[in-house]
């Protein structure tokens, strides 16, 4: 593992410095050496921050001393690998654990949140579960699964979140009606150009157990604001 394998570069300037009572070295950097020295305790020093949150630095001191003298070591080396291993392995189910405790949770407040949002004024359900409101009705052709359409839209969580959005970016867009989330395939071919739909999405017409992108957890319902703009030819 890569961060196991520097973690003795980590605080070795600073080792060395402290054991003579003198604290965390502040040397400027005048060769080469010195900046690449730096340079790499920084980068390291970013892996164990984003990979190790919990560390007993005196000890972590301790076991690099006594590995560099060779003397006093309290775990046989083999032990150490089976030790880091067990523990990595331990974090990974945990964090897996969290996230899918995460994602659960999502996934009924998007469900509760649906089933309140079905009996409001205005509201449609289609078969599949997907919700809409018709915001401004037009008069055009409706596209069908192959078409290729141009569209403005404004997405949002539940909680008011925008995660993307055309109408912010001052500029539609065109993509092909098969080519998007089913919500999205099923309620544009609901849409004559010229309508205005809002949708609320539940999570399998959407991205599902994925995420997408930072903001879009998985089981997340989503709600879109479109405009039918026209059927590209």
């Amino acid at each position: 593992m890569k961060i196991i394998k520097f973690l003795g570069v980590v605080l070795s300037a600073s080792v060395l410095s402290s054991c003579g009572g003198q604290g965390v070295s502040k040397r400027e950097l005048k060769t080469e050496l010195d900046s690449v020295s730096y340079a790499i305790g920084m980068d390291v020093a970013r892996n164990v921050k984003t990979s190790v949150s919990e560390i007993d630095s005196e000890l972590f001191i301790q076991g690099y001393m006594n590995v560099l003298d060779s003397t006093n070591i309290l775990i046989k080396p083999e032990d150490g690998q089976q030790i880091l291993s067990a523990y990595f392995q331990k974090k990974q189910a945990e964090n897996m654990k969290k996230q899918q405790e995460e994602a659960e949770k999502e996934k009924g407040v998007g469900e509760k949140f649906l089933e309140e949002n079905k009996s409001k004024d205005g509201i449609k359900v289609t078969e599949s579960g997907l919700q809409y409101k018709v915001l401004k009705e037009g008069t055009g052709p409706k596209p069908t699964a192959e078409s290729k359409v141009k569209v403005h839209y404004h997405g949002t969580l539940i909680d008011g979140t925008v995660f993307d959005s055309s109408v912010d970016r001052g500029e539609p867009t065109e993509f092909g009606v098969g080519q998007v989330i089913r919500g999205w395939t099923e309620g544009l071919q609901l849409m004559p150009v010229g309508s205005k739909y809002k949708f609320f999405i539940p999570q399998d017409l959407g991205y599902g157990a994925r995420q997408a992108g930072e903001k879009i957890k998985p089981y997340s319902t989503l709600i879109f604001e479109v405009e039918l703009l026209e059927i590209v030819e």
